[in-house]
């Protein structure tokens, strides 16, 4: 008997497909704990041992963190969020920087040509809450309303690689923000990059949109000294 071999996947790739899906959908959120073995096994009909092999592969990806004798966390949506988050790490504050201004630039310019109405109020509320938080000193949720609205004008780009790239900025962006807001005479609430920058891209004025970006981070580049 000549055997012939399988191309259906094995059972942890599947199961990996599955935990990946859930992750990607949104159904277990940026730094959640996603549920416990039994729970997991359970609902995937799946071996204790299989799980491991599928969350280990997540984890390798920087998808999954596995903290023992506490849990597993996301800390990534996407494989490339996750291998860029580990790069990140091994660059300087100047470097990430530099990345940045190439991606938030574009984000802006392609954000005025595309941007949906919807995109546009909505990014007009994240700054309501974006100026309420820093006005009553509650700097975390600063600095989440802050990150929320780029993450935004990337997303209304309608490039979601792009937004998916700059997701992948979400640590190292709150860390400089935090650090800034720690230094005295720092202003927590620029116009440029924000509120002029949702006018450029209301106005459909791609021109008006980066230098607004350009400006926003060459201060934040003088804020880190860089």
């Amino acid at each position: 008997m000549t055997l012939t071999a399988s191309h259906r996947p094995v059972l942890a790739d599947e199961i990996t497909d599955k935990l990946r899906g859930m992750i990607h959908s949104g159904e277990w959120q940026l730094q959640q704990k996603i549920p416990a073995e039994p729970e997991l096994m359970a609902r995937l009909g799946v071996s204790r041992g299989t799980l491991r092999e599928a969350i280990k592969a997540l984890a390798h990806s920087g998808m999954l963190e596995v903290r023992r004798g506490d849990g597993t966390y996301v800390r990534a949506t996407s494989e490339i969020s996750g291998a860029a988050q580990r790069m990140y790490k091994d660059h300087t504050q100047e470097h990430i920087l530099e990345v940045r201004i190439g991606l938030d630039t574009q984000a802006a310019r392609l954000a005025a040509r595309n941007a949906k109405p919807e995109h546009i109020a909505a990014m007009k509320a994240l700054l309501t809450e974006r100026r309420d938080a820093w006005n009553s000193e509650d700097y975390a949720a600063w600095a989440r309303a802050d990150w929320d609205f780029h993450v935004l004008v990337a997303q209304a780009s309608g490039n979601p690689l792009l937004h998916e790239l700059y997701v992948s900025f979400g640590g190292v962006f709150h860390a400089d923000l935090l650090r800034q807001q720690r230094r005295s005479g720092f202003n927590g609430l620029p116009d440029e990059g924000h509120g002029e920058l949702v006018e450029a891209i209301e106005a459909h004025d791609e021109a008006a949109a980066v230098d607004s970006v350009n400006r926003n981070l060459n201060s934040c580049a003088e804020w880190l000294g860089l």
